[in-house]
């Protein structure tokens, strides 16, 4: 981890300003446009044999891409106790939160007599990436997959590089049964625009890399996708009573995210303050960046929080924790001593791919509205007639004035 920075809030820097400040520590990434465009065009236009050759050369992998029924029920054997048991724990939490979040249909009758009818429909496909790197990630396994089978995905897709064994078996645990061994660009082309084996989805959600997110912002015009994972960041919050040895262990734990990682402590105590900081001196390098923020009260530093919008915000001491319910701002709040980032990222329920980079501003974390769209079921009935008048007047001041023909001639059913 790089050195801690310091930073104060005061009347001469603004909580936008600061904000800007934090987030402009962590360098931009590449542009990967170009090499990705290629990617996904050769495998638009090639197929299967493109999507090999790309799997080879970018996920070093030359086997069949699809993972076989035998090896996924074969990698559920092969988990560890422990680990099987703290995934079925994931799974029942991720699940119920998610199923509390999926909507029914509404009807609303209007004033004429017409009647519209709100129905919310689940897509038919839908594919969770899981990101490759220096371990597996089972929890990404669940949080996607959990997710989109309680919206009432008929078809959940999963695309792993490496295909790990406990990748593999997270998603047998899952029900999920068509996973693919592949990731990257390639991957993202082989799931939005199919192959002559691989059908396409209608929505892409997970992490990835920086070729991943630009792949899916890419093809975002051809498959819904759940939005831009970027660098992980948490932003601790600390009032009154907040345990030292908690804010560190909590910054270092984001840390462990690597490169371009954003951990924030904001507090009012700088005795607090100095304590994280000779806590965290010394800390093994991960390329994260760690800052120290001060402010002259927590009213100062909810408003620094609402400025940055933190993927994950934690809320320790009383002071701190009775700000929850004036946030608006953030991916997920952590409540409380107990409430460690951690639990989010595993088995609290709530999911883990959130908004990050400060887009909390205006997207929300993965759920079942992500696989799930509104469609609108309109009855007019003998209202035609209330409404064609009305409608008709707009539609000729726009200049189309068959849309108003179309309306006048229900006005009376025997024309």
């Amino acid at each position: 981890m790089a050195p801690s920075v310091r930073r104060r809030l005061d009347e001469s820097a603004g909580a936008r300003r600061l904000a800007a400040e934090l987030r402009g520590l962590v360098p931009a990434g590449a542009d990967v446009g170009p090499q990705v465009s290629q990617i996904l065009a050769a495998v638009r236009d090639g197929g299967d044999a493109a999507l090999a050759e790309a799997v080879a050369r970018h996920d070093d992998w030359s086997g069949p891409v699809r993972v076989t029924g035998a090896e996924l029920d074969a990698a559920v054997d092969a988990l560890e106790p422990p680990v099987r048991r703290g995934l079925e724990v994931a799974i029942a939490n991720v699940g119920a939160v998610a199923r509390a979040g999926r909507g029914g249909d509404v009807d609303v009758d209007l004033p004429e007599g017409q009647r519209v009818r709100l129905r919310e429909i689940p897509v038919q496909r839908a594919a969770i990436y899981v990101p490759g790197g220096r371990a597996p990630y089972p929890s990404s396994v669940v949080m996607g997959a959990v997710t989109a089978a309680e919206a009432g995905v008929e078809e959940v897709v999963v695309c792993a590089p490496g295909a790990h064994p406990v990748i593999l078996g997270a998603c047998a645990l899952c029900g999920v049964r068509e996973v693919h061994r592949m990731g990257g660009a390639q991957a993202i082309a082989a799931l939005a625009y199919g192959t002559e084996t691989i059908e396409r989805v209608d929505v892409i959600a997970g992490p990835g890399n920086l070729w991943v997110q630009e792949a899916k912002r890419q093809v975002s015009g051809v498959v819904g996708i759940d939005g831009f994972a970027g660098p992980s960041d948490v932003l601790v919050l600390a009032g009154a009573g907040a345990d030292p040895a908690l804010v560190a262990i909590d910054l270092l734990a984001q840390a462990e995210h690597g490169d371009g990682t954003l951990a924030v402590a904001v507090s009012a105590d700088e005795e607090l303050l100095d304590d994280v900081a000779a806590r965290v001196a010394g800390a093994e390098a991960t390329g994260a960046v760690l800052v120290l923020a001060g402010v002259p009260d927590l009213e100062t530093g909810l408003a620094l929080s609402e400025a940055f919008a933190p993927e994950h915000l934690e809320l320790i001491g009383a002071d701190a924790e009775a700000l929850a319910p004036r946030v608006r701002r953030a991916g997920c709040v952590f409540v409380g001593a107990a409430g460690a980032t951690a639990f989010g990222d595993y088995v609290a329920g709530s999911n883990h791919t959130l908004p990050t980079g400060g887009a909390a501003r205006f997207a929300s974390g993965l759920n079942v509205r992500h696989f799930r769209r509104r469609m609108s079921e309109v009855h007019i009935g003998p209202a035609a007639a209330a409404l064609a008048p009305s409608g008709a007047a707009i539609a000729r001041a726009e200049g189309f004035g068959l849309h108003a023909s179309s309306m006048e001639v229900r006005e009376n059913p025997r024309r």
